[in-house]
């Protein structure tokens, strides 16, 4: 764990747990800086091995950059290296979150699994993994969250990244799909607790990942002729996190720039 503690034992700032933040470019890390500029401290969590075997490779220094990065904002932060795959991996990232900045009063999930494959060439190994990822973790954390909040009513968020890309993309777009409809079930389930749940479909946003040929064809299939940001993606779920999101629930939001239009 890569800890920066709390910069006033008198702070009242709200914890948000944000999964998936790997890389200073991607979306997690725009979502933990918005967050922490937004009033809250922010736990982390990584996985180094899935990066390790990604096309982009590991970013070295990228977890104490962004941790650096969110102290200078005035926000505490942990960063927690998780392997989601594992089921009890949850439930340790939410004891040692807790035990480090307090009760997580906003849960929002960027991490996934995400191998190009299709119909034809998916292996049995592959499918499985990305369903534990990004649908069983999913749950695990929501259901982890849920038992443990006891925050005001009306206080406490869920927030999922997800994807309707299926065609060539298989595990990816199918696990995500699972998401959808876990976290959209968590709106009403957890209505009690006062604990709103929306999902955020990004669209295509290159966070370094892309080839020429796709950011061009992306890109001239937005209306405004761009590729969505990190930071675009930021702002929705800093606005979600906030007493003035709280109305939104249990949606699907396409925050795609159009190219879904």
């Amino acid at each position: 764990m890569n800890a920066h503690p709390r910069p006033s034992e008198t702070s009242a700032r709200p914890v948000a747990l944000v999964t998936g933040v790997g890389r200073t470019v991607g979306i997690g890390a725009a979502i933990a800086r918005r967050l922490a500029a937004s009033g809250w401290d922010v736990a982390r969590t990584q996985w180094t091995p899935y990066d390790d075997r990604m096309p982009w490779g590991v970013e070295h220094g990228a977890t104490d950059t962004v941790g650096a990065e969110l102290t200078g904002l005035g926000a505490a932060t942990v960063a927690v290296e998780a392997d989601l795959a594992d089921p009890g991996a949850p439930t340790r990232v939410l004891d040692e979150v807790e035990q480090r900045l307090g009760p997580v009063r906003a849960l929002v999930m960027c991490h996934c699994e995400s191998v190009d494959s299709g119909l034809l060439d998916t292996t049995v190994e592959s499918f499985d993994r990305h369903f534990a990822v990004n649908a069983r973790a999913s749950w695990l954390l929501v259901r982890e969250f849920a038992r443990r909040f006891h925050g005001e009513h009306g206080s406490g968020r869920i927030i999922a990244l997800t994807s309707d890309h299926v065609v060539h993309n298989l595990p990816y777009g199918a696990s995500k799909g699972a998401l959808d409809r876990i976290v959209l079930a968590s709106a009403r389930e957890l209505a009690h607790l006062g604990v709103t749940a929306n999902v955020i479909n990004p669209g295509p946003v290159d966070t370094g990942w892309m080839p020429d040929q796709v950011r061009d064809e992306c890109t001239a299939h937005t209306p405004l002729g761009r590729l969505g940001t990190p930071r675009d993606t930021a702002h929705l779920v800093d606005f979600l996190c906030s007493p003035q999101g709280g109305w939104i629930n249990g949606q699907l939001l396409n925050s795609d720039g159009g190219i879904s239009a």
